[in-house]
C-alpha cells in the first residue's frame, strides 16, 4: 500500500521526520518497508494487521506510537454526527449473513467537476487517477480511513413514489455486469451484487469489488446515492478470485475492517461531497445487524514478562499503551484494556504482548544463553505405550490405527466428518475385527508361510465419563479361521514377561479378540526401564543381489525358559549364512513351552542350495537337542 508523506502530515503538528526515518521506525515496529522516495512509503501490509492498518490514518497511528509524535486528531475518536432517516431510500439485505451493515445516504444538487488540486495531488501521490469530485472523494475517504465507499447515479435508478430501493442480493445462474472499466463479467452464483429492487433487482455493482457502469456518475449528474458498507470478507475474496477481478475496494474488505467503519465513512464522505460538490443531504439510511461492544482484554505484568522475557514494569506497558491510544485500567499489576473497535486482531491476551512488546522495541529483549543442558521432559508414560507395542511387534504383531468415529456410541458429534460414523467410538473391537477381515484376503501375499495375521491397536475411547486408552488385539489364522488358542498364549506371554496386571484390569478375551484398558496399569512405570534404542547395534550389512532361503524349527522346552534364549542357541549355532529370526509360534502344554522360528538365511554371493543349508540346519537341531529337557519336534 502506497502511503503519502504529505498526507500523513496532516495527523500531526509536528513536522514528521524523513520518509528514511519513518520506513526504519515502520520496518521495526510495525510493517515491512518494500520501497521508499521522498514523499511515499510503500508498506507491505501482513493480514494480521489489515484489518485497521490499510489506511493513512492506520499509519499514522503506528508512526505515532512508535516515534511518540502525538496525534493532532484522530477521525474514528471524534463523534459521529446524528443524522436525519429519509423514506426516500430504502435499503433491503436479502443475502443472509453476508452483509453486517449497508449505510446509504441520499444527495441532492451536486455539481460534479473537476477536482481540487489538493485532493488531485493527494490521490496522485498514492497512485490513483482523478476521475471527478464525486468519485475522487469516495476514494479519499477510502484511502485516508480504510472504508471502501461507492457512489451512484440517482436519477439512473427507478424511483417509485418518490423512493429509491437499494438491495444487496446473491446473484443468479448465468448473470453479467458491466462494470465501470466497461469489462463485461459473468458473476458466479451466489456472489453478493448490489441492486435496483425497483427494477427488478438489476445489477448496479459486485458487492465491495466494482461499481457497475449502469448507475455511474457522470458530469450530468446532480443527485447520488452513497453507500458505506459491511460486505463479508470470504464472499467477497472468493468472487474477486472468481473473476480475477481485485481492487483496493476488495482488498480491505476481504481482510474484513470494523463493522462500525462504515458509520465514520459515510460521516467523512458526506462531509467532504458537500465541501467540493455543493448539494443537499435528505437524508441516511442504517440498516445493520446489532452492534456489540468489544469484550474488554486483561493480561497481567507477569504474563507480559513471561512471554517475552523482559522485566518490564507496569510503567513501561503502560506507557506503552497509552501510546497506542489504548483506555485501559490497571489494578493489581492487571491491565484491562477497552479494544478499539478499529482493532480486531487483538482477540486475546497474547495480541497485547505482542503489542507491548513491538512498541516498546525488541531489541530491548536482552538476548539469553541457552542452558548448556537441555533435559528432555520426563515421558515415561509414552514410554510405557511404546514398550507394550514394541514387546508385540517383536512376537509378529502389526499395529494399526483406525478412526475414533463409530456408527454408535454415548457421545455424538455436532458436525461430524461421515455421516454413518456420527459418535466417537466406545470400543475398539469392532474396528479391529473389520481389519483383521480384510487382512485375511492379502495375507497370503504379505505374510509368506506365517500361519497367524496378528493385529494391535493402542487407541482412546470416549463415554460419557471421560476418554480412556485401551489396548486391543486380534488373531486369525491365515485361513480365516478363529486364532483364540493363539491370542491366549501372546496375552500369556504378555502378562507373564511384561505386565504385571492387576485383577480390575485384566484382559476381556472375545474369541479371537481381547480388550484391555491400560488407564488401569501403571504405564509410568514400564517405561521407566523401557529403552527404545537397542544398545546391541548390528553392523551395516548391504542388501544381497541373491534369493533368501527360509527354514523353520520347532523346540520343546522346559516350562519358564525364555523365548530369547532359544534364539540365541539358534544363532550360535546356524553359521553366517543365518541373517535373521523370528518367532511365529509359542504354546504350552503340560508344563513345557513350544517355540517356533523361522530362520532366514542368505548369502552375498551365490543363490544357496540345500547342501548349504542342511549342515547349518543339523548344528542347530544337534545344538537344541543337547538342552536339557529340550526336544526339537
Amino acid at each position: 500500500m502506497k502511503v503519502s508523506r504529505t498526507w500523513l502530515q496532516q495527523y500531526f503538528n509536528k513536522e514528521l521526520p524523513s520518509t528514511e526515518v519513518l520506513a526504519e521506525a515502520l520496518t521495526f515496529h510495525t510493517a515491512e518497508i518494500e520501497e521508499a522516495t521522498e514523499d511515499m512509503l510503500d508498506v507491505n501490509v501482513l493480514p494480521d494487521r489489515a484489518a485497521y492498518l490499510l489506511s493513512h490514518r492506520g499509519i499514522a497511528t503506528e508512526i505515532s506510537a512508535t516515534l511518540s509524535i502525538p496525534l493532532k486528531r484522530d477521525p474514528l475518536r471524534e463523534e459521529l454526527p446524528q443524522y436525519e432517516s429519509t423514506p426516500k431510500l430504502s435499503v433491503s439485505l436479502d443475502a443472509e449473513g453476508t452483509c453486517d451493515r449497508y449505510v446509504g445516504a441520499l444527495i441532492t444538487g451536486v455539481r460534479v467537476g473537476p477536482s481540487p488540486e489538493w485532493l488531485r495531488a493527494a490521490l496522485e501521490s498514492v497512485g490513483q487517477r482523478s476521475i471527478n469530485n464525486i468519485v475522487d472523494a469516495t476514494n479519499y475517504v477510502m484511502f485516508n480511513i480504510g472504508q471502501p465507499l461507492h457512489a451512484f447515479d440517482a436519477d439512473k435508478l427507478t424511483a417509485r413514489e418518490g423512493v429509491y430501493a437499494i438491495g444487496v442480493r446473491a446473484a443468479e445462474a448465468r448473470e453479467c455486469i458491466t462494470v465501470l472499466s466497461g469489462e463485461t463479467y459473468d458473476v458466479p452464483e451466489g456472489a453478493l451484487l448490489i441492486a435496483d429492487m425497483n427494477a427488478e433487482g438489476t445489477a448496479l455493482g459486485i458487492a465491495g469489488i466494482k461499481g457497475g457502469k449502469h448507475a455511474s456518475v457522470s458530469e450530468e449528474t446532480t443527485n447520488i446515492i452513497l453507500e458505506s458498507a459491511h460486505f463479508d470478507g470470504t464472499a467477497v475474496r472468493k468472487t474477486a478470485q472468481a473473476l480475477k477481478l481485485f481492487t483496493d475496494a476488495s482488498s480491505r474488505f476481504q481482510n474484513k475492517p470494523s463493522v462500525v467503519l462504515a458509520a465514520y465513512g459515510m460521516r467523512d464522505v458526506i462531509a467532504l461531497i458537500q465541501d467540493i460538490a455543493g448539494g443537499t443531504l435528505e437524508g441516511v439510511t442504517d440498516v445493520h445487524s446489532p452492534l456489540l461492544p468489544p469484550d474488554p482484554l486483561s493480561v497481567t505484568l507477569d504474563h507480559i514478562n513471561g512471554v517475552l522475557g523482559t522485566s518490564y514494569s507496569t510503567q513501561d506497558v503502560a506507557d506503552a499503551f497509552s501510546r497506542l491510544s489504548f483506555s485501559y485500567t490497571l489494578a493489581e499489576q492487571t491491565f484491562t484494556i477497552l479494544r478499539p473497535f478499529e482493532r480486531k486482531d487483538l482477540t486475546i491476551a497474547e495480541d497485547l504482548i505482542e503489542e507491548a512488546g513491538r512498541i516498546l522495541g525488541y531489541d530491548r529483549i536482552e538476548p539469553v544463553a541457552l542452558p548448556l543442558q537441555i533435559l528432555p521432559p520426563e515421558q515415561s508414560r509414552f514410554r510405557g505405550i511404546e514398550a507394550i507395542k514394541d514387546f508385540l511387534t517383536e512376537r509378529g504383531f502389526t499395529e494399526i490405527s483406525t478412526p475414533a468415529f463409530s456408527a454408535e456410541g454415548d457421545i455424538e458429534l455436532e458436525n461430524p466428518l461421515q455421516e454413518d460414523r456420527p459418535f466417537m467410538r466406545t470400543s475398539l473391537l469392532p474396528s479391529l475385527e473389520s481389519a483383521l477381515q480384510r487382512a485375511v484376503h492379502v495375507a497370503p501375499r504379505v505374510l509368506g508361510h506365517s500361519r497367524y495375521i496378528k493385529l494391535f491397536e493402542v487407541g482412546s475411547v470416549f463415554s460419557k465419563e471421560g476418554e480412556s486408552l485401551l489396548l486391543s488385539m486380534g488373531v486369525v489364522d491365515t485361513a480365516g479361521k478363529l486364532g483364540a488358542d493363539a491370542l491366549k498364549e501372546n496375552v500369556a506371554t504378555l502378562e507373564q514377561e511384561l505386565l504385571r496386571i492387576p485383577a480390575s484390569a485384566r484382559f476381556s478375551l472375545n474369541g479371537t479378540m481381547m480388550e484391555l484398558n491400560l488407564e488401569k496399569l501403571n504405564l509410568e512405570k514400564l517405561g521407566e526401564t523401557y529403552a527404545p534404542i537397542s544398545v546391541r547395534l548390528s553392523s551395516y550389512r548391504p542388501y544381497s543381489a541373491y534369493p533368501f532361503a527360509l527354514r523353520d524349527v520347532a523346540v520343546w522346552t522346559p516350562g519358564g525358559t525364555a523365548e530369547t534364549e532359544v534364539a540365541e542357541c539358534i544363532q550360535a549355532n546356524a553359521g553366517e549364512l543365518l541373517v535373521r529370526t523370528d518367532l511365529f509360534d509359542r504354546f504350552e502344554k503340560e508344563g513345557r513351552i513350544s517355540y517356533a522360528f523361522r530362520l532366514v538365511f542368505e548369502s552375498p554371493e551365490r543363490t544357496l542350495s540345500d547342501a548349504d543349508l542342511d549342515p547349518a540346519m543339523s548344528q542347530v537341531t544337534e545344538a537344541l537337542n543337547k538342552k536339557e529337557g529340550w526336544e526339537v519336534r
